[in-house]
C-alpha cells in the first residue's frame, strides 16, 4: 500500500477547492494509496518514478473539472500529488 501526500502546490489549491469538489480530489488521494497506477500516464523526465494524471468531470465534483497530477515512484512506494488544476 502505497502513501499519497500533497505537495505545498497542490495543498494550497485544495484549500480553495469547494467542499464537494474538495471530497472528490480527497477521493482520489486515498484510493492512490491502493492503486497508484491508475491515471492516464504522462511523460516523465525522472527514470525512478512515474507520472500520470487523473480527471474528474463536474459531475464528480458537483463543480468544476479537475485534473490531479501526480508522481509516483516504486521505490519508495509513494504519490506525490503536485497539481490541481481546476476549469472553468
Amino acid at each position: 500500500m502505497a502513501h499519497a501526500f500533497y505537495a505545498d502546490a497542490a495543498d494550497k489549491i485544495r484549500a480553495e477547492l469547494t467542499q464537494r469538489e474538495r471530497a472528490a480530489v480527497d477521493a482520489v488521494r486515498a484510493s492512490l494509496e491502493s492503486d497508484p497506477e491508475q491515471g492516464r500516464g504522462l511523460p516523465d523526465a525522472d527514470p525512478r518514478s512515474e507520472s500520470y494524471v487523473v480527471e474528474l468531470l463536474p459531475e464528480a465534483t458537483g463543480g468544476r473539472g479537475i485534473s490531479v497530477v501526480y508522481r509516483y515512484s516504486r521505490e519508495l512506494d509513494a504519490v506525490l500529488i503536485l497539481w490541481l488544476l481546476a476549469g472553468p
